[in-house]
């Protein structure tokens, strides 16, 4: 695996630690981020109140933080709005929720569907007047305001050692899942003067890179 989200949940490995078959490599999966994109938002937008997720029902992975993010929501007295997709069929739908919802905010869970999508959703946001955070870089290259998630390359960087290892003769059943190590914060400056969002220097001071 390159970058499977839910591994565990998906069937595809025994355990993290001892995978016991003949899969292993790198997960995404770290379903923490919910709350602190929820807490990214809040130092972009202060008075938010509102958030839509945007997530992919079918796969276990978004589920999971989804959930966090909801417990994240508590704290942060935000509430979230679940926006539910399960095939490309759902995209159409599950934007008109948007729309009646009324959020302050999108939040999108990456996963294979959405990822398919996001030129898609980032045109909606920004359509929509709508910030919007995301959890790959991609998403922010295609006009979303900000991402905040794994750094995919990195992952793919630590994939291919396992690959060298296997080759090698090591046994897949004995080499541990692993999940990132290195995030990266994404903003897209351009989409954030197109919504009229002036980004504190603070969270600019942060960022991984900046989309001008």
């Amino acid at each position: 695996m390159a970058a499977s989200g839910d591994p565990l949940g998906s069937g595809l490995v025994g355990s993290l630690a001892r995978p016991g078959g003949n899969v292993t490599g790198m997960s995404l999966m770290v379903p923490d981020l919910g709350g602190k994109r929820l807490e990214l938002l809040k130092e972009l937008q202060p008075q938010l109140a509102r958030v839509a997720v945007l997530w992919d029902a079918a796969n276990p992975y978004p589920a999971i933080v989804f959930k966090e993010t909801q417990t994240a929501s508590k704290t942060l007295a935000i509430e979230v709005q679940s926006v539910e997709v399960r095939t490309i069929d759902d995209f159409d739908g599950a934007f008109e929720a948007v729309r009646k919802q009324r959020p302050d905010a999108l939040i999108t869970v990456e996963d294979p569907l959405t990822f398919s999508y996001q030129k898609r959703i980032a045109d909606f946001a920004l359509a929509n007047q709508l910030p919007s955070l995301h959890g790959v870089k991609e998403f922010a290259v295609a006009g979303g305001l900000m991402s905040y998630g794994a750094n995919v390359a990195d992952v793919y960087r630590r994939a291919a050692s396992y690959v060298d290892k296997i080759l090698r003769g090591a046994n897949p059943a004995d080499l541990p899942v692993q999940q990132p190590t290195k995030f990266e914060l994404v903003i897209n400056l351009k989409t954030a003067r197109a919504l009229g969002i002036a980004v504190p220097l603070t969270l600019q001071a942060s960022a991984d890179e900046l989309i001008e």
